[in-house]
């Protein structure tokens, strides 16, 4: 009996000695073959993005794209697609490690594997997990985001969850990307309110970022219930003692069993693609908008009669809201989404707001009187167009949620349908952003993934992982996070999984390995105030040097 690295000195284990990972045959080396195909498909993608941008800008308003936007558009780019890059080999063991551990597929064909089925799943995803990301968002900043302080907003969300992502990986800590992220929303949120003078809270839209907090509190204890209790109904309605023996070296599991570890390994990994790729999207598109808003502000994709929807819709709506309110409501005194602006940021019924957001309606339909197509707007109505179409979303979407203020059933339908219209008209990701997104995901899987795989597949439990062990901790993180993207939850997939590991080892009276649980714990609380310093130290600097 010897120990296994990582674990407590003095603590003995049942694993037998050896190179780490050497057992589960981590220790090959990539071909030449492979690394081509790697950079190929790495240039390959870069040079779609790039022609992709430039079709679309000329498409949309010919030679308005001048050199240094264009770079800086690039940039920006680039590293958001390098958080999704690194959120790829930070989350592969995710998926790969107990197929691995089960000898069920040969190391690097498992990372292959799962890096195609992330792209496929980037590529069906709905959307939806991105833009309740940009919800967390301060308003103002999504409003500007072309301004400095919008582009230091990116910048330092993106450079500051990349940072701590890097940092976990490089100490094989399986940390969340997603609870990475949303602290550095966070970050931005309250550096930016104090900044502007406000209480450092307002700028965070908490009842959005609560919801994303219990859906990553509770992965981790779903995984661990979930999957401990799986473990024991199947070891009582299954008496196969293969299933619950430590899987042979270089052996293949029975067929039966390999089947449906390869499949909840192709679960996880698709699962993990429509999730956690959409995170990259929705701060894509926030570049975008900001740097080239005449193709992207608007989706020019709408259709002729969807345009006329919209119309009919904005009327309707103005005219029902105008129903609501007291005989002699004066006009709205002032701006109209300046009051909208407030509404969305601090959630607060005023006596103006409900005029207000009849009064945007009522614009946003003679806003598109004349037109046929989005595409016909006059470049320079696009931004201040989708800005208003934001508010309006926003307000509607705050207001129904919450039920302040209570609207008759008629009123709430008709809110409820124009709100999917103005969501048509702005919230929407191009298909190359999505290909773009889905081959930085893919790639980063292939890359610099053994370390978090050694993690979980050794570290966790104090004996080696059995098929039933894998499968049961596979099967509730692949539907833990089809649940979360149907309804457009951000879920921790390496929260899911590996606190599923433990609760199989436990269940199993396997016994866990303390330190590495007291580490998980430890990245897992200090995750979120570590992003939230670096974001919102980055942000404070960046938008004193843009």
């Amino acid at each position: 009996m010897s120990e296994t690295a990582g674990a407590v000195p003095g603590q003995v284990h049942h694993r037998k000695s050896g190179k780490s990972g050497s057992h589960a045959g981590l220790d090959r080396k990539n071909g030449m073959l492979e690394v081509f195909i790697f950079f190929a498909l790495l240039v390959g993608g870069l040079t779609y993005v790039v022609w992709s941008i430039w079709t679309d800008v000329q498409a949309a308003e010919p030679g308005s794209l001048a050199l240094l936007p264009f770079l800086l558009l690039i940039l920006a780019l680039l590293i958001a697609l390098a958080f999704e890059f690194v959120n790829g080999f930070h989350d592969t063991a995710n998926a790969v490690a107990t197929v691995i551990y089960t000898n069920s597929l040969p190391a690097h064909f498992a990372v292959v594997w799962s890096g195609c089925w992330n792209f496929l799943g980037v590529l069906v995803s709905s959307g939806a997990v991105a833009f309740g990301i940009i919800q967390l968002l301060p308003v103002e900043l999504i409003l500007n985001v072309g301004s400095g302080a919008g582009m230091a907003m990116v910048f330092s969300l993106l450079i500051a969850a990349i940072i701590w992502n890097l940092g976990t990986w490089y100490l094989g800590l399986p940390a969340s990307s997603s609870h990475t992220l949303i602290g550095s929303i966070i970050g931005v949120g309250i550096a930016n309110q104090l900044v502007q003078g406000h209480s450092g809270t307002s700028g965070v839209d908490w009842g959005q970022a609560a919801n994303v907090g219990y859906s990553l509190l509770l992965s981790p204890v779903v995984g661990f219930i979930a999957a401990g209790l799986l473990l024991l109904s199947l070891k009582a309605l299954v008496k196969n003692p293969a299933l619950y023996r430590e899987p042979k070296a270089h052996k293949a599991p029975p067929w039966w069993i390999r089947g449906l570890l390869v499949l909840t390994c192709t679960g996880v990994s698709f699962a993990h693609g429509s999730n956690d790729g959409q995170k990259g999207m929705g701060l894509i598109m926030l570049i975008l908008i900001g740097i080239v808003p005449t193709a992207y502000a608007l989706n020019r994709a709408v259709a002729p009669e969807d345009v006329a929807t919209f119309r009919a819709l904005s009327l309707a709506t103005a005219e029902s809201l105008a129903g609501t309110l007291p005989p002699g409501t004066p006009p709205v005194a002032g701006d109209p989404r300046t009051i909208l602006t407030t509404y969305v940021r601090d959630h607060e019924v005023r006596p103006d707001t409900v005029p207000a957001l009849a009064q945007v309606a009522r614009e946003l339909g003679a806003a598109v009187a004349t037109t046929t197509s989005l595409a016909q707007v006059p470049s320079v109505a696009v931004p201040n167009l989708r800005n208003d179409m934001y508010l309006a979303s926003e307000t509607i979407r705050i207001m129904v949620k919450s039920g302040r203020p209570a609207f008759d059933p008629q009123t709430r339908e008709n809110l409820v349908a124009y709100e999917r219209s103005l969501d048509e008209a702005t919230k929407f990701i191009p298909l190359w952003v999505k290909v773009a997104v889905a081959i930085a995901l893919g790639l980063g899987t292939m890359v610099g993934w053994k370390r978090i795989v050694v993690t979980v597949g050794e570290k966790i439990g104090k004996t080696h992982l059995t098929y039933a062990q894998g499968g049961a901790a596979e099967l509730v993180a692949m539907g833990t996070i089809f649940a979360a993207d149907h309804y457009g939850l951000p879920v921790s997939t390496t929260h899911v999984l590996s606190s599923g590991v433990a609760g199989t080892m436990a269940a199993n009276r396997s016994g866990l390995q303390m330190s590495t649980i007291r580490n998980l714990a430890m990245a897992w609380i200090l995750t979120l105030p570590a992003a939230i310093l670096l974001s919102g130290g980055l942000y404070l600097l960046l938008r004193a040097v843009i």
